[in-house]
């Protein structure tokens, strides 16, 4: 059985859910959270014929069971609960990004978890083999849902997850979410980096024609980047940056990684280090408090005991090396806050 860890949260409490000021006080007046959150294969257990999840089934290599699905939502739902039960929260996050789920049926019964209900989804599947794509989920008593598309991003061998661009309306003010999942580093990072730099070209090019048409659009890029934010996909080609000054006198040219005035040390744990590949980056419309802007403590990288291992050092994954462990994800989540209140 998982040992009480609550020395470690009050840990984690510190290391990986600090922020520094940004503005003002989250949480006084409207707001909206978003989620960002790599659930590490969120399969049924059926096999598909068309995509290549056999390993996910009764009788593929991992053994995949309905009961360890379930298991798997319970975990969902304990997270969704200690998220509004959270005192800097205190409600469900309004919209919700999963990467790595298998298809939009167990998507929907992930979001169905939260009993309070009011969720609607949108979902693309991708072209990846493996079947892994994005599924989005927002509130729609808070926020109107206009449009979503799909952008393709060109790599040489097996395709890849597309970037899905939404766009929302609160209280009649626009605004875009971007969502990735990058090609992985497997294998080699520097064979693999040409495949994150053209993600981040593409998701340059839909930035810069957003702000083309507004130049203070409100825009949200969140995802799994496979890369950190100092590598060059994300600072050279994006145009991440932790300087908020920078960004808003180079608007239109630099984007706000929320990192850059967060103590925490990372989402995912790799060969004994934790890394920053999960990352939500927004643009300097977010700070000119119309519409839509960035309060004080607006970024927190989710840690609550029960998610991480017995050791306390770690995401507890649902599979470590092939080994069923019952987990949450081998990802910690993300959240922000957002002020929607002018």
């Amino acid at each position: 059985m998982k040992k009480s860890l609550s020395t470690v949260f009050l840990f984690l409490s510190v290391i990986l859910c600090t922020a520094l000021p940004l503005s003002a006080k989250a949480g006084a007046g409207d707001s909206l959270i978003f989620m960002w959150w790599n659930t590490e294969n969120l399969f049924d257990s059926i096999d598909d014929p068309v995509i290549d999840d056999d390993d996910f089934s009764p009788y593929g290599r991992l053994h995949w069971t309905e009961k360890k699905l379930q298991l798997k939502l319970m975990r969902v739902q304990h997270l969704f609960n200690a998220i509004n039960s959270h005192p800097q929260y205190r409600a469900y996050p309004d919209i919700i990004a999963f990467a790595e789920t298998e298809n939009k049926k167990v998507f929907t019964k992930a979001i169905g978890v939260i009993k309070a209900g009011g969720y609607k989804t949108v979902y693309h599947e991708s072209r990846d083999p493996r079947g892994i794509d994005i599924g989005l989920a927002f509130n729609f008593r808070k926020v109107l849902f206009k449009a979503s598309k799909t952008y393709q991003v060109p790599v040489e061998d097996k395709p890849t997850r597309p970037v899905i661009v939404a766009e929302f309306s609160v209280s009649g003010h626009p605004f875009h979410l971007v969502l990735n999942h990058w090609p992985s580093r497997a294998f080699d990072i520097r064979w693999t980096e040409p495949k994150r730099i053209a993600a981040a070209t593409v998701v340059r090019h839909i930035a810069d024609s957003l702000m083309q048409k507004n130049s203070k659009a409100d825009i949200i890029i969140m995802g799994d980047f496979n890369d950190e934010p100092e590598n060059r996909s994300l600072k050279k080609v994006l145009g991440s940056s932790f300087d908020v000054s920078a960004v808003q006198t180079s608007c239109g040219k630099l984007l706000y990684n929320c990192w850059g005035n967060y103590s925490g040390i990372g989402s995912y744990f790799y060969r004994g280090h934790w890394e920053k590949i999960d990352q939500m980056l927004v643009s300097c419309g977010l700070f000119d408090r119309e519409g839509l802007w960035l309060p004080d403590n607006a970024f927190r990288c989710f840690a609550f005991s029960p998610m991480l291992d017995d050791s306390g050092k770690k995401p507890w994954p649902t599979y470590e090396k092939g080994v069923y462990k019952g987990g949450y994800s081998d990802h910690l989540p993300l959240l922000l806050t957002i002020r929607t209140q002018r």
